[in-house]
């Protein structure tokens, strides 16, 4: 019931997170946090650069750096936790799953997916399974070659995990991980874009940010459209209408309805003429 009730609150405080406070030393009402979640939570570091050179191990036991996967044009989703998570990675990971099969995009075209463990102990056999198992869940092809699995040592998880502010802390009498749930969005190039809290993803949401972390390289015309014309509420973590955006375009096309009438009157005036 305590390891519960402890997996609650972390839920809680993450997805109650805004923009510029998260999880600290301190809850929202400036009182101590229980010790076992002190360090825990998200430190937003919008806009800086991830190493691209941290090693891992991928889920064929492969060496590779970070970089290989950045730099083709194609953001990426970050998803930090752990395989032998009792409960909150599964909800994340299930969360996520569901809100990129509401999107257009396709992982492994659009963009890619890191799922990197933050304990140190666990394999890359045990991530092989994990992955083959959540492609079962996300039945598009190209995923396979899309979202990749990492493990690592402890020193290279913590670079990783303090590049993007992620806060987690092992509990040794329940032998688990306390840690917030949170996606990140990167740039192509590895910037740190976007933070999407809690364990259900909205798709128009998850899409929206991944057209503006790849500066509208992917996605429709109408996807870039939607993007000028809705902004990201930090607060409850949703693109909302963003109002002088929405005039602007509805003056831009009043303008050329206005023009289009001129033209035609002129035309059939020449006709008739």
């Amino acid at each position: 019931m305590r390891s519960l009730l402890l997996i609650a609150t972390i839920c809680l405080l993450a997805a109650a997170a805004s923009a510029q406070s998260h999880l600290q030393n301190t809850d929202a009402r400036g009182e101590p946090l229980p010790e076992e979640l002190v360090g825990v939570g998200v430190t937003e570091h919008l806009d800086d650069q991830v190493p691209l050179d941290i090693p891992f191990l991928d889920e064929n036991g492969q060496p590779v750096t970070l970089a290989k996967y950045f730099g083709d044009g194609r953001p990426v989703i970050l998803n930090l936790g752990y395989m032998g998570c009792p409960m909150l990675c599964g909800l994340v990971a299930n969360g996520m799953i569901d809100g990129m099969n509401g999107m257009e995009h396709t992982a492994g075209e659009e963009y890619r997916v890191l799922s990197v463990s933050i304990d140190h102990t666990e394999t890359a056999t045990l991530a092989k399974a994990k992955k083959q198992g959540y492609l079962a869940q996300y039945d598009r092809p190209a995923a396979a070659q899309g979202w990749h699995w990492l493990t690592g040592r402890e020193d290279q998880i913590r670079r990783l995990t303090d590049a993007v502010g992620f806060g987690f802390r092992w509990n040794d009498d329940r032998k688990e991980y306390a840690h917030a749930a949170v996606l990140v969005v990167l740039s192509p190039d590895g910037r740190v874009m976007r933070y999407l809290y809690g364990v259900q993803f909205d798709p128009r949401t998850m899409q929206l940010s991944l057209i503006e972390a790849a500066d509208g390289q992917t996605g429709t015309s109408l996807d870039r459209f939607l993007l000028f014309c809705f902004h990201y509420d930090a607060e409850s973590g949703r693109y909302g209408p963003a109002a002088r955006n929405i005039m602007k375009a509805g003056g831009a096309l009043t303008l050329m309805v206005v023009a289009g009438m001129i033209l035609g009157f002129r035309y059939r005036e020449r006709r008739r003429s």
